[in-house]
């Protein structure tokens, strides 16, 4: 079947991720359809064919670093109650297709062997990328700050840097951040002022080292750092998608590329004390995915409106 629509989701397998459709990659960590990751590619499913993207069959790439897992978040979709009733996937006579990808967006290599997989399976171009995969680690110590930053901010940065060329005109490019990353009282002023004046990837690269050589001397809250890792991970992804928008656009580029928090979602990685359900902290990913925004392109949103950083 040639497909007129392709998106890519990441981390769908836990957190939002799970929700979302279209020609979309999925990379699944784990979980069912109670994970946000699910929830993104199931209203992605739900939410095209009253898109202005619909012009014909819709193919998302569900992505995942365990395959049993992903092709298990499949099978769950695919028996999707609320899908079924709306005759969305292709089974079903709708224009949807999801298919599982392996995908480790912590690792360079998976990242690249995936972009190159999309570059030869669609060599005319993907339309959407959401950037859900993230890891919250119990503890703070050097260890949990490197695999956080190793995961949360490299990983998308790579991740962002390698599928961007991929999405044509037009498309979207959604980065799931959160509000644990807003540039608040838990910094120095100094450091927020960096954030808030930062202009390159390069100047936000250098504030997560600086932060992780913080934390490896163990004077992180002298310098002005919480000792919080997914919080300053998430600033990172907020700051970098922020300056990969803002470079796109002076080069003439015309994906749009935002960030988002998709609010306090009731999910392993919140462990259930969410205040809202997978399918309500879809809507902001989702809308930003799908939706009419205006040509707005590097702002941070939540609750489906743009909001200071």
């Amino acid at each position: 079947m040639a497909f007129a629509r392709v998106a890519a989701v990441t981390g769908a397998n836990k957190g939002i991720g799970e929700q979302h459709g279209a020609f979309l990659s999925v990379t699944l960590r784990s979980g069912l359809i109670l994970d946000q990751g699910l929830a993104i590619v199931r209203n992605l499913a739900l939410d095209y064919s009253s898109s202005s993207f619909n012009n014909g069959p819709f193919l998302i790439y569900l992505t995942a670093r365990d395959s049993g897992r992903g092709q298990e978040a499949v099978k769950t979709l695919q028996d999707d109650a609320r899908l079924k009733k709306a005759k969305a996937l292709g089974d079903d006579g709708g224009l949807v297709t999801i298919k599982y990808h392996g995908l480790d967006i912590s690792k360079p290599h998976s990242i690249k062997a995936f972009a190159s997989f999309l570059q030869k399976e669609h060599p005319e171009g993907i339309d959407m990328v959401v950037n859900n995969a993230g890891i919250a680690l119990n503890g703070f110590d050097n260890d949990v700050v490197k695999e956080t930053l190793q995961c949360n901010y490299y990983g998308t940065l790579t991740a962002t840097r390698s599928l961007l060329p991929l999405i044509r005109d037009g498309g979207r490019l959604v980065n799931v951040s959160s509000m644990s990353g807003h540039l608040n009282s838990k910094y120095s002023d100094a450091i927020r002022n960096a954030f808030a004046s930062s202009k390159t990837t390069d100047d936000i690269t250098k504030l997560m080292e600086a932060f992780a050589a913080a934390v490896k001397d163990g004077n992180e809250k002298e310098k002005g750092w919480p000792s919080a890792a997914y919080a300053v991970s998430k600033s990172g992804i907020t700051g970098m998608t922020r300056a990969i928008a803002h470079q796109n656009k002076a080069e003439g580029g015309k994906v749009l590329i935002n960030s988002c928090c998709p609010g306090f979602v009731v999910t392993d990685m919140t462990k259930g004390r969410g205040a809202k359900t997978v399918d309500e902290g879809a809507r902001t990913p989702v809308l930003l995915a799908l939706g009419n925004i205006d040509g707005t392109t590097g702002e941070f949103w939540q609750h489906e409106k743009v909001i200071q950083w």
